[in-house]
């Protein structure tokens, strides 16, 4: 008797693991390939909600928005992390994300909201910045410059690598940048210029920072568009530690660009509820304090505290320049295409 009893308990139990495992739902993130999140906040998340997290690399964030775009009617994912301020508008405009007022809003400075009808709620910001070759620069005896124009002198001549801003993020921002500073009449200007000035083209980030940069890759170039937290990677992830950067960022006024990052429900989801707590966990503080070491961008969350070698290392500059969203929305097709037309073809 006492046989069977066993036998009958550890049927039931195996059917109650099957039930549980059975409806365990998955939760589909679209995000753009860069992106990253330790494993244990992962982990934990898909066990205290019995989900299995899904990322869908995408590119970048152009090709990941014109995803969620074209399949907005049948949706291949259920969130969206990585929209920026660049293609904010865009996106809203699009109709793809549902809105949602996060609890955590209470805790994120109300300055990076820029969608006050919560369908794209920040999760991050950062500067994209003119970083520079610490070493380089002392061994030749010459100052980093400390504008735009400053870098058409030629004694800046070839020490420039900068992104395609028609297929890159930062390369987006400093276009953006020079439009802010010379305005849409005299942006070509500036940038045939550079031309003259032989800046070197590439087309992403890794390429320039990687392979060009002087410090990154060993390149010809000691400066390179890049983030105003790249100085603090190196130190970060130094084996044994290092008690110097050797990079630093321009950050003088009119040189360094405000980005914003966004997360947002999308449209018709099946998954609303678990996509609600999901974007909850994004912007709570343990895994705001995540974002710093995983992807050197400064959290949204005010009650996140950064590591001290961002402190040390990254120096944000004190008025970064920001185009309205708007005006960004309205003209960036026809200033990217100018770019091409009259940038591009002359490189």
């Amino acid at each position: 008797m006492k046989k069977l009893l066993l036998i009958l308990l550890f049927g039931a139990l195996i059917l109650t693991a099957q039930s549980v495992f059975a409806q365990q739902e998955t939760l589909n993130v679209l995000t753009y390939s860069s992106f990253a999140v330790s494993e244990d906040l992962v982990k934990a998340f898909e066990t205290e909600n019995n989900v299995k997290l899904q990322f869908i690399e995408s590119g970048d964030t152009p090709s990941m928005l014109n995803r969620a775009i074209l399949t907005k009617d049948a949706p291949i994912a259920d969130v969206m992390i990585g929209i920026n301020n660049v293609l904010l508008t865009h996106a809203l405009t699009n109709d793809v994300l549902d809105a949602y007022e996060s609890k955590e809003l209470a805790n994120i400075d109300p300055a990076y909201v820029l969608d006050t009808g919560h369908h794209a709620l920040p999760f991050n910001y950062g500067d994209v910045c003119i970083n520079y070759d610490l070493a380089w620069f002392a061994d030749k005896g010459l100052e980093a410059p400390k504008s735009l124009e400053e870098l058409t002198d030629p004694k800046y001549k070839g020490l420039l690598v900068v992104e395609n801003p028609a297929s890159s993020a930062p390369g987006e921002a400093f276009l953006l940048l020079t439009i802010a500073e010379y305005g849409e009449e005299g942006f070509v200007d500036y940038w045939n210029r550079l031309l003259e000035n032989d800046v070197e083209i590439v087309n992403d980030w890794s390429t320039a920072y990687y392979t060009n940069f002087t410090v990154g890759g060993g390149g010809l170039q000691p400066m390179v568009v890049s983030y105003d937290t790249s100085p603090a990677a190196v130190p970060f992830y130094a084996d044994p530690p290092v008690d110097e950067a050797p990079t630093a960022s321009i950050v003088a006024d009119g040189t360094c660009y405000r980005m914003i990052e966004f997360i947002g429900i999308l449209k018709n989801t099946k998954n609303r509820a678990l996509a609600e707590k999901f974007v909850d966990a994004f912007l709570s503080k343990s895994w705001q304090e995540d974002l710093p070491g995983q992807m050197f961008v400064y959290p949204v969350n005010k009650d996140a505290v950064m590591p001290e070698i961002f402190a040390k290392y990254a120096v944000q500059p004190e008025n970064p320049v920001m185009l309205d969203a708007s005006l960004v929305e309205e003209n960036f097709e026809k200033w990217i295409q100018i770019w091409n037309d009259q940038v591009l073809v002359n490189y």
